[in-house]
């Protein structure tokens, strides 16, 4: 019986990729604001909602409390414990998923339209009464330290929790969202309940639906699912103070090939050059085998499996980042070959048949992006959290397209900065000391 529901709910997860998204954008009865993809062909609605914030919003001796908090969800709301509430969302083939950013905390919901109403109050009780049993809570913060535990020891963890401590500092992108081991160890079950208040408020949340649903029908599903939320939440963090010294700190661990992480200022997503950021990112570093990075310092020299860069324009700060491996004996040559290609590019730019090559990448990849009612569930809401507007679907790869070699190498000469380059090694690397203090 689940084997059958498990297969018509992937069925009716699919949405041809190459369908147009029309988004209509509703309000409910009582002024909830949500963007709507109507699509009657299969009997299926995806409900995205998000809440600006996120683990952002943990005070800085309860770090570790809204991811803690947002695990925790599922494990039993209203009337039922876990395994009950698990076994009730089961049998409607609904899905249920909470998730946890510095930036957000995030809710999807699937489900079939002959059950709307019954999966619907399942979610409602989650959102609004989850239990935070004892038992639960301390079985869940034991999976929360373990991952905790192993990430201490992870190279790759390590460089980042360094790299965000050394740029952000004192603001929370400053510290791991999840916690250590010692603020989750003693994390109280009021804690838990207060990050629920933190987050979850009509001043900060964001709704998209994707499927089998009215306008009319998704405001009353607004409505009896939202309107009673708290007005307000916590007050949300100003911007970073970012911090970027250039340079390299080398945290010293014992493998045989080092990890680094490499940052720069970045470009707020909303900046006019965005787009030819974007497209100067796609050949100097977007991690394909065509990208610069990879030609010099993986085909050329041998010296990686992989190398990347990308952008990360978050809520409260913009900065460039990128990551490769090597032998302790070779990474300083990598992060030489990576300065000297930054320094290159920005002073000589990249030619018209990269920026045009990479054009045709990004455009016709776009599509993909939207391959069920889930995944353009997320990107409506993404969308509402970065300001765009809801025809941004239909003139995105109009924008990318509209670049031109001449504003990619501009900004290439504007953004790049080779000496504010920020590396954090983690390993044991031959020739390289550590100049940041």
């Amino acid at each position: 019986m689940m084997r059958a529901f498990a297969a018509l709910f992937a069925l009716f997860l699919a949405l041809p990729a190459s369908a147009e998204v029309k988004v209509q954008e509703v309000t409910s009865p009582a002024g909830i604001n949500a963007w709507l993809v109507e699509d009657h062909s299969i009997p299926f609605t995806a409900l995205e909602l998000r809440f600006r914030g996120g683990m952002s919003l943990d005070p800085p001796d309860k770090r570790g409390a809204v991811y803690l908090m947002t695990a925790l969800i599922e494990e039993g709301a209203g009337e039922l414990d876990a395994r009950a509430h698990a076994r009730a969302v089961e049998a409607l083939a609904a899905s249920f998923r909470y998730d946890a950013t510095d930036d957000a905390v995030s809710v999807s919901a699937r489900f079939l339209s002959e059950n709307r109403d019954e999966a619907l109050a399942l979610l409602r009780d989650a959102i609004h009464a989850p239990r935070f049993d004892p038992e639960a809570i301390e079985r869940v913060r034991a999976q929360v330290i373990a991952g905790r535990e192993s990430a201490a020891k992870d190279p790759n963890d390590i460089a980042r929790a360094t790299l965000n401590a050394l740029i952000y500092g004192d603001h929370p992108y400053g510290s791991d969202g999840e916690g250590t081991v010692e603020s989750v160890s003693a994390l109280s079950r009021d804690d838990i309940l207060a990050a629920h208040a933190a987050v979850f408020a009509r001043d900060r949340l964001y709704v998209s639906a994707v499927g089998d649903i009215t306008p009319e029908e998704l405001g009353e599903v607004l409505d009896s699912l939202l309107a009673d939320l708290p007005e307000t939440g916590a007050p949300l963090p100003g911007p970073a103070d970012v911090t970027i010294p250039g340079g390299v700190k080398v945290v010293e661990f014992d493998t045989p090939q080092s990890v680094a992480v490499f940052a720069q200022d970045g470009i707020d997503r909303m900046d006019p050059d965005f787009f030819a950021a974007y497209v100067l990112n796609e050949v100097l570093g977007s991690g394909s085998f065509e990208s610069r990075l990879m030609q010099e310092v993986r085909e050329k020299r041998g010296l990686t499996y992989g190398v990347y860069s990308y952008l990360a324009p978050r809520d409260l700060a913009a900065v460039y980042l990128g990551s490769v491996a090597s032998g302790n004996d070779r990474i300083a040559e990598a992060i030489d070959v990576i300065r000297a290609e930054w320094e290159q590019v920005a002073s000589e730019g990249i030619s018209a048949q990269e920026v045009e090559d990479a054009k045709t990448y990004l455009t016709g990849a776009y599509p993909l992006r939207f391959d069920g009612n889930g995944p353009i569930a997320r990107i409506l809401t993404g969308m509402q959290m970065e300001g765009l507007p809801a025809d941004y679907i239909a003139t995105r790869n109009d924008q990318i397209n509209a670049v031109t070699v001449e504003d990619v190498n501009r900004v290439a000469a504007e953004l790049l900065d080779p000496e504010g380059l920020q590396f954090v090694v983690v390993g044991q690397p031959a020739g390289l000391t550590d100049t940041v203090n």
